[in-house]
């Protein structure tokens, strides 16, 4: 049986930045250091390895943008389920368990 989160909970990790939680996905994660951001100055390439494979993810902020899929969203959660392959109940428990959020 699957526990309930709290609203408290998912506020922590709805705050995770994109990039934070592309780290606790990767087994390699490399900032792109040519990349040269055009609208947003906050914004980096990454070339991250999971277990699902390689991926090519920008971030800025909260959001993010798969180069690859062509596919974007906003959030940890969002991405850890996009990168993952996941539900959004098996992401958000993937990311209590890494980014250690109790809840």
């Amino acid at each position: 049986m699957r526990r309930a989160v709290d609203r408290a909970t998912l506020a922590r990790l709805r705050a995770l930045r994109s990039e934070d939680a592309l780290a606790l996905l990767a087994i390699h994660l490399k900032a792109d250091r040519d990349y040269r951001p055009i609208k947003d100055l906050t914004s980096r390439r990454w070339h991250a390895h999971t277990e699902r494979g390689d991926f090519e993810i920008l971030t800025t902020r909260h959001r993010w943008y798969d180069t690859r899929a062509r596919k974007g969203g906003g959030g940890a959660i969002d991405l850890v389920m996009h990168v993952g392959d996941l539900s959004f109940v098996d992401a958000v428990t993937y990311l209590r368990q890494r980014a250690h959020v109790r809840g």
